[in-house]
């Protein structure tokens, strides 16, 4: 069978640990998991007698009056069947195989903290330990007659049947006589059946889709009683139980397996990674560039490469060799004084506003050590104009000739007109006109920080979370860019930032930003490094999305290989 084939490659990740459960689970009540035991077993008791006894037992319990007489349920028909069952097997309708029982509400003087039997809510479920067995609750009731006719049984499966509870799938085994809420609901397996395969079957159900409710979701008997249940023979169903188990516990090794491979995988990325930005490690760096796909092909191993790639750029440590090779390149420092005669020039010439002076650069503000050739600068040394967008609400007009953005409309670069982005007139827009060109690197500081983008002749409006700079000449604005989406700037920040839920950077902190700068040269060598490390990034990352797509389609080609089939008639 396929499914046995690939059994380890479907849980490459843990995602497909849990389809691999919910596939066995239904490769389980076809019999499909012990066909070979079947031909070694032609003796055995058909379901056909197991149906007997069950009928006999439901029937005392009738006379006993320990249950009600329900109405019949509708006969099975040959459009009913979902799939073709083992010779010994029979359909029936769940109803006539267990009994169900809703939960029910007590006096709140019967809610104590201690009793003879745990009152349980859907809430409980929540509780630790409850995972799968329920053995705590917070509230206990006294026996009594009312209450011994409502107790629900061992043997019993009890699951949420109203509310959004029901999307949460939980379903839960009573270890011991207990009382259950009104939003609960219990499947009583009977005596003479395997109570674990009742269980099984029962997880291989979605309860969400049983909802009938229309304001509130809700389930009851009459969704629960109709649904054809697969009935094996009783040794059958205990051989069933423990290859379940078995193939369960397959799973979860193999699961952990990955989780562990992956975890030690994230950490020796992680450390090397790290030494990378902390020391002049071209070893280290030598030996992840050999082993790039191995090393990288976790998505969060992806994510980690990128930040480094960053961190290395604005650090100089992408460009060790490029220095070296190219040792007559122009001091930084000779850089930054050309900057600030033209600053000085276009103050003079009064095309911009001298802005107030900020504190010089002090050994104790330097984050790390830059490469000889660099200098630490501010970012307002390397602009001329720097601002946000209005601090309130334009006025909004349908079919309006500019966009209104703010902080989440830049991404990666570029300015992302969203369906939800709302529209102002042009009159709207020349009232809050913010001065804007080809020099212009806009960035997000509130709430979401570090997204960017530049400005390319776009028809908008900023808010009070996009900030803007416009950049001096000889400034790569695709380094500054690469510079703020880098740890290093989200680290300062963060770190800067004011209030607590949403965050603010303030202007004078953007303003106050030291810049590593080097010479223009490498500036533009550094961009041209970081985007070919980034392509390898986009090409990892596709990697890694072909083989999940490979996954997934293998699974589902196991899932069809479970499920069409051609129907017959078989025994009802």
């Amino acid at each position: 069978m396929k499914l046995l084939q690939h059994f380890k490659e479907l849980t490459v990740s843990p995602k497909n640990a849990k389809e691999l459960k919910g596939l066995i689970l239904q490769l389980a009540i076809q019999g499909k998991l012990t066909a070979t035991w079947r031909t070694e077993n032609l003796d055995i008791e058909p379901a056909s007698e197991l149906l007997k006894k069950i009928k006999k037992e439901r029937i005392q319990l009738i006379k006993e009056r320990k249950i009600k007489k329900e109405k019949p349920l509708s006969p099975i028909t040959k459009d009913d069947i979902p799939c073709l069952l083992p010779e010994s097997w029979v359909w029936k309708r769940l109803g006539e195989i267990v009994t169900l029982k809703s939960g029910t509400t007590f006096n709140k003087s019967l809610e104590e903290t201690s009793g003879d039997y745990m009152y349980v809510k859907v809430g409980a479920m929540n509780l630790p330990g409850n995972e799968n067995i329920i053995t705590t609750s917070n509230l206990f009731v006294n026996s009594n007659d009312k209450i011994d006719k409502s107790l629900i049984p061992i043997r019993s499966i009890i699951f949420p049947k109203r509310g959004g509870a029901i999307a949460t799938n939980k379903k839960r085994i009573v270890k011991e006589p207990i009382l259950v809420d009104l939003n609960t609901m219990a499947i009583i397996s009977p005596e003479t059946f395997s109570f674990m395969y009742l269980k099984y079957w029962f997880d291989s159900i979605d309860l969400w889709s049983l909802n009938n409710g229309t304001s509130v979701p809700q389930i009851n008997n009459k969704d629960i009683a109709p649904l054809l249940f697969s009935v094996p023979p009783l040794e059958e169903q205990k051989v069933i139980v423990k290859v379940v188990e078995t193939l369960f516990k397959e799973v979860e090794q193999l699961e952990q397996l990955t989780v562990e491979r992956i975890s030690l995988k994230e950490d020796f990325v992680a450390s090397a990674l790290n030494q990378l930005t902390t020391n002049n490690a071209n070893q280290e760096w030598t030996f992840l560039q050999a082993h790039f796909k191995s090393f990288f092909n976790e998505t969060t191993n992806i994510k980690k490469l990128r930040e480094t790639v960053l961190q290395l750029a604005v650090q100089g440590k992408l460009t060790a060799d490029w220095r070296v090779n190219n040792p007559d390149t122009e001091d930084a420092s000779v850089l930054l004084r050309r900057i600030q005669e033209e600053k000085a020039q276009l103050i003079k010439d009064k095309k911009i506003k001298k802005e107030k002076a900020l504190p010089k650069i002090t050994k104790e503000e330097i984050p790390y050590e830059l490469p000889e050739g660099w200098s630490w600068c501010r970012l307002q040394d390397l602009e001329y104009l720097l601002g946000d967008g209005i601090h309130g609400t334009p006025e909004y007009t349908i079919n309006g000739e500019y966009h209104f953005i703010n902080g989440n409309n830049l991404s990666d670069g570029i300015i992302e007109i969203k369906p939800n982005t709302k529209a102002v007139s042009k009159e709207e827009f020349l009232k809050h006109k913010r001065i804007l060109n080809d020099r212009t690197v806009l960035v997000s500081i509130n709430g979401t920080i570090g997204n960017t983008a530049f400005y390319n002749n776009e028809k908008v409006m900023l808010g009070k979370s996009a900030c803007y700079f416009n950049l001096l000449s000889e400034i790569d604005k695709e380094y500054i860019r690469q510079l703020i989406k880098s740890k290093y700037f989200l680290d300062y920040a963060f770190s800067s930032a004011t209030q607590m839920t949403i965050k603010n950077v303030s202007l004078r902190t953007m303003r106050s930003f030291l810049v590593p700068l080097p010479s223009i040269n490498e500036q533009k060598t550094i961009v041209q490094k970081v985007n070919a490390l980034m392509g390898l990034c986009d090409a990892l990352e596709q990697e890694v999305q072909q083989s999940q797509q490979y996954s997934e389609q293998l699974m589902q080609s196991c899932l069809r290989e479970v499920f069409e089939g051609e129907r017959k008639t078989v025994e009802v």
